[in-house]
């Protein structure tokens, strides 16, 4: 949500080059997002592999070395041998594995940074995206240029921009068709690929007192 103040801590348009590995290769769909890194969750994965990984190796090699396992896998093994398949413990584990599966399956189809909006390309090679608060920055500052608006917050989604303004002069549905007219070219300055839908509300300040 954007506030009335100055551009400081406002978020720059992200731009993705190519690598030449990569090639220039065919224009990006209408639609398409910018993926996530996911850096912390394959940073928790990759983490706790290597934690289990790094156990088992070290209790077989002992056990190679004709030391006695660890009682941790020995004690796994006998669980998972003498328990059966409908036990309580077995299923409540097996979902838990299932959900975890789930979640990484959606992280990898999936291609977050839902905070960035794409936008039209200009050059093949390059794509650009707009930050939603910056988007929302920018029509705020618009909308503060009509006359009659006191005050304006703008929440920028991914398809929809609302807008809230307190007008303390003028003609609300003046105002309002102004906002409307005003914006809705700001938008489409902001070169979208998919221009964000438009809605505007207007009303009087609270009384004091």
């Amino acid at each position: 949500m954007s506030e009335p103040g100055g551009l400081q801590g406002s978020t720059l348009p992200v731009l993705e080059k190519p690598t030449q590995e990569d090639g220039p290769g065919p224009a990006a769909p209408a639609d398409h997002r910018f993926w996530s890194a996911r850096r912390v969750p394959a940073g928790v994965v990759a983490a706790l592999l290597l934690v289990v990984a790094a156990a088992f190796l070290y209790d077989v090699a002992a056990v190679r070395a004709h030391r006695t396992a660890m009682a941790w896998r020995s004690g796994l093994a006998r669980q998972l041998a003498e328990r059966p398949l409908d036990d309580i413990w077995v299923l409540v584990g097996a979902g838990v594995a299932a959900a975890l599966g789930l979640w990484l399956i959606l992280l990898a189809v999936t291609p977050g940074l839902r905070g960035v909006l794409p936008m039209r390309r200009a050059h093949p090679d390059v794509r650009a995206g707009l930050d939603r608060d910056a988007a929302a920055l920018v029509l705020r500052d618009r909308a503060m240029e009509v006359a009659g608006v006191q005050s304006v917050k703008v929440r920028a989604g991914r398809r929809k921009a609302d807008v809230r303004a307190l007008s303390h002069f003028r003609d609300l549905d003046d105002v309002h068709a102004d906002l409307d007219a005003v914006l809705t070219d700001a938008i489409r300055g902001l070169g979208l690929v998919r221009p964000l839908a438009l809605s505007v509300h207007v009303r009087r300040p609270a009384k004091k007192g």
